[in-house]
C-alpha cells in the first residue's frame, strides 16, 4: 500500500512536547518521552509510518543540560524505534530557565543561554546522525499586554536579542525559527511577527515557524483585534473565507517560513498548566475543526502560483494539550498519520529534499 503514496518528502513527524507542555503540577501527569517514541513509531498507515520526531530540550524528555553521553543514548533510543530527529525547542521562557527576549540585561542574558544550549543540543544530534534536519525553535518568552506598554521598543528589544541568537544559532551551523503564537509578545499578530523578522534581519539564519492551528488564529485577530484578516461575522465554516484569509496571511509570511506544524483548530483558544492561552489543537477528524487540513496546507507549502516551495524538509503534527486519554490511545495517531499522509500525497515530493 506504500506505493499508493510515492512522495518521500516532506518526512512526516510527531511532536514529543505535548507529553510535557501543559502537563504537570495540578494537571494531568507528564507522559515519558520513551512512551511518546513508542506511540509514534507504532502508528502505521497503508504501510507508510512516521519518519520521526521533533523534541522539546527540557526535563524530563531532553535535558537542556544533557551532557554528551546523555545524548549519544537519545540518539541511540530513537534509532532503535526506526525514527530521526528534527527540529527542537529551546526553553527560551522564565519558568523553563529562560528569560523575556525583551526584558532587562539579565532576562535576555537566560534567554540567550538557553539558545545557546538548544543550538549545542542540536549540532550535537546532527553530529551523530540522527538529526538530518530541522531548526531550533525560540519564542519572544513575554507576553502581549507587557509588550503592548511600549510596541515600538519592546519590539527592537526582542529583535536585538533575537538578533544575537542568530550569531549563536550561526555559529553551531544551525538555524532558529520563531513560532507566530498569540500568546508571544511581539509575535501574537501576523504584522507584528513580520515586523520581527525584518527588523532582526538575519533571513539565512531566522525563518518563521507557522503551526496552522495558531496562524488561524491571526486571521481572527485573537490578542490584537486591530490586525484580524477576516472580518468578525465570518463564517468559518466555508472554506472559501479561510481561502481568502490564507492568501492575505501567507503572502506576508510564506517567504519567511522554514518550518512547519500541521495542526487542526475549531476557532478557539485554550491554555493548560502554565501555557497561556493560544491556538487549540485539535484531532484531525474534530467535528468542530474548521480547516480542510490537506487543502489549506497548500498555501503553507506552496507558493502564489501553486509551485511547491520546498521550504522544508519536514512538516510536524502538534497535538498540545490533547488529554493523557486521548493521546495513550494508538487510534489518535493512525489518525494523525493518516492526515499527513495526505498533506504529503498533495503538497510533496519525490527525490532530493530541498529546503534545510
Amino acid at each position: 500500500m506504500a506505493s499508493a503514496h510515492p512522495n518521500t518528502f516532506p518526512k512526516l513527524h510527531n511532536a514529543a512536547w505535548p507529553g510535557v507542555v501543559g502537563k504537570g503540577g495540578d494537571g494531568e501527569p507528564i507522559i515519558a518521552l520513551d512512551t511518546m517514541l513508542d506511540l509514534t513509531a507504532a502508528a502505521e498507515v497503508d504501510g507508510v509510518r512516521f519518519d520521526g520526531v521533533d523534541l522539546f530540550l527540557f526535563a524530563p524528555h531532553v535535558d537542556i543540560d544533557a551532557t554528551d553521553d546523555d545524548l549519544k543514548r537519545l540518539a541511540d533510543k530513537v534509532r532503535a524505534r526506526g525514527l530521526v530527529i528534527g527540529s527542537v525547542v529551546a526553553p527560551v521562557w522564565p519558568p523553563t530557565g529562560g528569560g523575556s527576549a525583551m526584558g532587562g540585561a539579565e532576562d535576555r542574558k537566560k534567554f540567550l543561554a538557553q539558545v545557546r544550549k538548544g543550538c549545542r543540543i542540536a549540532r550535537i544530534l546532527r553530529e551523530l546522525g540522527v538529526r538530518p534536519n530541522g531548526i531550533v525553535r525560540i519564542d519572544s518568552a513575554c507576553d502581549p499586554l507587557t509588550w503592548a506598554k511600549d510596541p515600538a521598543g519592546n519590539t527592537q528589544r526582542i529583535a536585538e536579542s533575537f538578533r544575537q541568537a542568530c550569531g549563536v544559532a550561526a555559529d553551531a551551523d544551525e538555524r532558529l525559527a520563531a513560532e507566530g503564537e498569540i500568546c508571544w509578545g511581539g509575535m501574537h499578530s501576523w504584522r507584528e511577527m513580520v515586523k520581527v523578522l525584518a527588523a532582526v534581519g538575519r533571513p539565512d539564519v531566522l525563518g518563521f515557524q507557522a503551526d496552522m492551528a495558531h496562524t488561524m488564529l491571526y486571521l481572527l485577530g485573537y490578542n490584537a483585534p486591530a490586525d484580524r484578516v477576516l472580518p468578525a461575522n465570518a463564517d468559518l465554516a466555508d472554506k472559501s473565507v479561510l481561502d481568502e484569509g490564507l492568501k492575505t496571511l501567507t503572502a506576508a509570511l510564506r517567504p519567511w517560513m522554514i518550518d512547519m506544524h500541521i495542526a487542526q483548530n475549531d476557532g478557539t483558544v485554550k491554555g493548560a498548566g502554565s501555557h497561556d492561552k493560544t491556538g487549540r489543537h485539535c484531532l484531525p477528524d474534530d467535528p468542530n475543526g474548521k480547516l480542510d487540513i490537506a487543502h489549506h496546507a497548500g498555501f503553507w507549502l506552496r507558493d502564489a502560483k501553486g509551485k511547491l516551495t520546498k521550504a522544508c524538509k519536514s512538516v510536524c503534527w502538534d497535538g498540545c494539550m490533547f488529554s493523557n486519554q486521548v493521546m495513550m490511545d494508538p487510534k489518535t495517531w493512525n489518525s494523525i498519520l493518516r492526515v499527513m499522509i495526505a498533506v504529503r500525497d498533495a503538497h510533496g515530493w519525490r527525490g532530493r529534499a530541498g529546503g534545510r
